[in-house]
């Protein structure tokens, strides 16, 4: 195998790949990456058996052939090559790579024990690559990250027709993304629970191309798989089993109160309250025709307040006093992607729901975020 190939190009395709690469593999060829030289150009790809990534690259091709490379070796040495071709050639069990007057030698792996990478499940619809990265960071972020709850660690993806609808949750908050996209078939119904790292950092790195395809396999017990297509890049991922909660019955049908309230300044009040708080104390709001007063802090501690202006509008008591994990209220805050924020109320000790400008319909909100208040004590 030789080729020559642009230096830029290279280093993109072999450290996006890279980073999926297993810290503990149960085999040790799972640590290289696989390199493909054909008419094509190069085909770069990495598989550990849950995740597979591959990317193709153009190339100057003087001799086609397969090697497996040490993956993030080759991944820090593209990275600090200069802006100049970048030659590969295959010699023995060595590769030799040549970029200006750089010039590197590394082992390979044995190809033949590599396992072969997984097929492409069948397409289901496709949708705006920057829609599908925004609409899947929305929603990532509320899942957990405790192995011991694999369920919740996942995204939840459901699809009706020409709509699909993530939900993810880790028990204290829940967030819920509806987007409108072009399925297959049009009366397609479908769901998948993907892992939520795996689908965040393929979101953010598919945004490269204008569109992503979507395809889903639901086979067997175990063998469920997605797959996600776009800008010369394709990932496959198992899906995780068991039951997803039902959290559509988490959210509100109907609210008591509301608040209007700036989102930018809303956040860096948060921030500067959040600083006299101890680890894992609350922020604590309390909302009337004033506006919104937020505190933080104990009485034999340092102490925090700040107030702002914010609507409110109430059919139930005409203040009310309600405490959130500050870490958490920041994150639905900057996920609402909107210069206004609404957070809905039921009461103090029941969930809130934050959402962007209310809609003057009342129509459903594209994007919910479900936060657990902190039950204050006395």
């Amino acid at each position: 195998m030789e080729l020559r190939v642009e230096r830029d190009a290279l280093a993109d395709a072999v450290v996006w790949t890279a980073r999926s690469l297993p810290a503990r593999p149960p085999m040790q060829v799972l640590l290289g990456l696989l390199l493909e030289a054909g008419e094509n150009g190069l085909s770069v790809s990495g598989f550990d058996y849950e995740v597979s990534s591959q990317i193709e690259v153009a190339v100057t091709t003087a001799e086609p052939g397969r090697v497996l490379v040490p993956g993030r070796l080759l991944s820090d040495i593209v990275r600090a090559l200069p802006a100049q071709p970048v030659d590969l050639r295959l010699e023995g069990t060595r590769v030799v790579l040549t970029c200006g007057a750089a010039r590197f030698t590394l082992p390979t792996l044995p190809v033949e024990d590599y396992p072969a990478l997984p097929a492409m499940p069948t397409t289901a619809g496709s949708l705006e690559s920057d829609v599908f990265g925004a609409a899947v960071a929305q929603v990532a972020l509320a899942a957990g990250r405790d192995d011991t709850l694999p369920v919740l660690t996942g995204v939840r993806i459901e699809i009706e027709g020409d709509q699909l609808t993530l939900a993810a949750t880790d028990r204290y908050r829940l967030a819920v993304r509806t987007l409108q996209w072009k399925p297959e078939q049009a009366d397609l119904s479908a769901t998948a629970l993907v892992p939520a790292r795996t689908l965040a950092d393929t979101a953010k790195a598919l945004t490269s191309g204008p569109e992503v395809t979507l395809a889903l396999s639901t086979g067997s017990a175990g063998e469920g798989m997605i797959g996600f297509e776009g800008g010369g890049r394709r990932t496959t991922s198992r899906l995780l089993e068991g039951e997803f909660p039902k959290y559509r019955s988490l959210l509100p049908s109907e609210s008591s109160s509301h608040a209007e309230v700036e989102t930018a300044p809303f956040v860096e009040a948060v921030k500067r309250v959040a600083l006299v708080a101890a680890r894992n104390a609350p922020v604590r709001l309390s909302f009337s025709a004033e506006g919104v007063v937020l505190e933080a802090g104990g009485q034999d501690d340092a102490q925090a307040s700040e107030r702002l202006e914010c609507g409110w509008e109430t059919s139930d008591a005409a203040e009310m006093s309600i405490a959130f994990n500050p870490q958490y209220l920041l994150d639905g805050l900057g996920a609402v992607d909107s210069d206004t924020t609404t957070l809905a109320f039921t009461g103090p000790t029941r969930p809130a729901v934050l959402t962007g400008k209310r809609n003057p319909d009342n129509a459903v909100a594209d994007y919910r975020y479900l936060l657990m208040p902190v039950r204050l004590s006395g």
